[in-house]
């Protein structure tokens, strides 16, 4: 089994606690508040901006052309991402140049850049990895019954698709290649999950 592989089944407890959080139970049914889903793109944009940074980076440090421009091809990845979250704020009046990060918020993006400076990148791989395989999985089991027609279909259409996949399984690649089994792997693995849980919850605990 992979490394990828092995840490995702390890934490699959807190992708099936990120699949039943009401927020993204919300997303599926089309009942989300839009206030909370407002803030979740305010949110995700700053985060996305820091996940950029973090494969840049990565980059910088790769040991290889072929780590060099996969690098590049993932935050390729993440600024078409971040249109998306242009286009949602413009329709759902938020301003993405007030938005201040949450502690939660910052908390993720923090742990993100201290990897990516820090460690290989191997490590840095394995931080942002939980990110991307557990969106294209929600995506994808959000998707399980066809996209549906509401306020969030985008959404789930983007993270069940073949190119968002793609990217996840570029960097699960990156991943299998240069990190090894090691309890700061699995510890770092384990924390942005953790992170992305949180991330929910946060954007759920907003007042409507």
């Amino acid at each position: 089994m992979s490394l990828s592989r092995m840490l995702w089944d390890a934490n699959r407890d807190l992708a099936d606690a990120c699949l039943r959080h009401p927020f993204v139970q919300g997303i599926q049914d089309g009942s989300l508040a839009r206030e909370k889903f407002a803030y979740y793109v305010g949110q995700d944009a700053f985060f996305l901006e820091a996940f950029a940074r973090a494969y840049s980076i990565a980059a910088a440090k790769a040991p290889d052309w072929q780590a060099f421009r996969t690098f590049h091809e993932l935050a390729t990845g993440v600024l078409e991402e971040r249109k998306l979250h242009e286009a949602y704020a413009a329709s759902w009046g938020v301003d993405l140049q007030a938005v201040r990060p949450s502690p939660v918020t910052r908390r993720y993006t923090d742990f993100l850049l201290a990897t990516a400076w820090h460690y290989d990148v191997g490590v840095t791989a394995v931080a942002m990895s939980p990110c991307m395989r557990l969106y294209a999985w929600l995506g994808q089991q959000l998707a399980r019954d066809g996209i549906p027609q509401h306020a969030y279909a985008d959404w789930i259409r983007t993270y069940s698709s073949d190119d968002f996949e793609a990217l996840a399984r570029h960097l699960e690649a990156i991943v299998d290649r240069f990190a090894t089994d090691i309890p700061l792997v699995r510890e770092t693995y384990r924390y942005a999950m953790l992170c992305e849980r949180d991330f929910f919850q946060s954007a759920w605990d907003v007042e409507e």
